[in-house]
């Protein structure tokens, strides 16, 4: 089994309780597990997160993506008091439709440096088919006081 990559401990619970009041709230997007390379969480496909087609939104499908990178660099940082994890840039290829149930994201490193983050993130629906494979870039900031 590989080292944890996480320098912050913390539990699926603890991340959804943040939740209130954001747009992963509003998605429905929700972590399910955390191991020690990877991030798990799901979201719903239901009206919240159709296109006028009744298909998965592209838009929500980055949402969940970046979700999953955002909450995977903070788990990386050293000092939460002065860092921050701030997204630079996100693509994604959309591969496949889904019309409902739910769909699930998973974040592993591409690479995690001192002030760089770059995720690979894969996202499946039900039956484990490919929907979408998304790469985020993070940067690591100091919080301004």
């Amino acid at each position: 089994m590989k080292d944890p990559i996480w320098k912050q401990q913390f539990t699926p619970e603890q991340v959804n309780s943040l939740r209130k009041n954001t747009i992963n709230e509003v998605l429905g997007i929700e972590l399910v597990e955390i191991g020690p390379d990877y991030i798990t969480a799901r979201m719903p496909v239901d009206h919240r997160t159709h296109q006028n087609y009744g298909m998965l939104h592209g838009g929500a499908s980055v949402v969940l993506a970046e979700t999953l990178g955002s909450v995977a660099s903070t788990a990386c940082l050293e000092d939460l008091q002065t860092q921050m994890a701030v997204g630079v840039e996100i693509n994604a290829n959309h591969l496949r439709s889904v019309k409902s149930g739910f769909v699930t994201g998973t974040v592993r490193p591409v690479k995690v440096g001192r002030t760089i983050h770059v995720w690979s993130i894969e996202i499946s629906d039900e039956n484990g088919r490919l929907v979408c494979v998304s790469r985020l870039t993070v940067a690591v900031v100091n919080q301004k006081g």
